[in-house]
């Protein structure tokens, strides 16, 4: 039996809307997940978000946490109650409420690291949850200057030192001859 044109054409285009549509379906694409385009490490797994983590380090040696922590739960309360075993405890305020860490001046820092490492930092919350982050450590300089609270002095190289533009190199006249 042959189709007449215009069940040919038809079954043409329907092939084709088919083809088209089953070939751009998908799961999985990076538009699907969520980005922040910023300096900080991110951690979303637990009741708790910590959102864009930075140690501010104006020194090698010494530094400060800064985070903010969005409490997930719309009806209970929720604290960090460890950080990286220091014992520090800090009250995320009213269920469903963000805490901005450089608002309250972060958490002081010591240790081996210097601007541009990655800490490794564990946070332990009020419910018992824990999360593992690796942290970038950043120059106190820009959008960062005046954070690190950590008045630390060991090491070498100052926060004007970090944020100083580098100097270019005189240029070497040609040799004649």
């Amino acid at each position: 039996m042959q189709l007449r044109p215009s069940s040919r054409l038809l079954a043409a285009t329907g092939a084709l809307l088919l083809a088209a549509s089953l070939s751009s379906c998908g799961f999985g694409y990076a538009t699907d997940r969520v980005y922040t385009p910023a300096n900080g490490a991110n951690e979303r797994d637990a009741g708790v978000d910590v959102l864009n983590a930075v140690i501010v380090s104006g020194q090698e040696g010494s530094g400060t946490f800064i985070a903010s922590f969005a409490n997930n739960s719309q009806s209970e309360e929720a604290s960090v109650d460890e950080f990286a075993g220091a014992g520090d405890d800090a009250s995320l305020h009213a269920p469903g409420q963000l805490v901005n860490l450089a608002d309250d001046g972060g958490i002081a820092v010591t240790g081996d690291l210097a601007a541009g490492d990655f800490v490794t930092v564990t946070m332990t919350f009020g419910d018992g949850q824990s999360v593992e982050m690796d942290v970038p450590t950043v120059t106190a300089c820009g959008v960062y200057e005046g954070m690190d609270a950590s008045g630390g002095s060991s090491g070498s190289g100052s926060t004007e030192d970090q944020c100083a533009a580098p100097t270019p190199a005189a240029p070497t006249p040609a040799a004649e001859g």
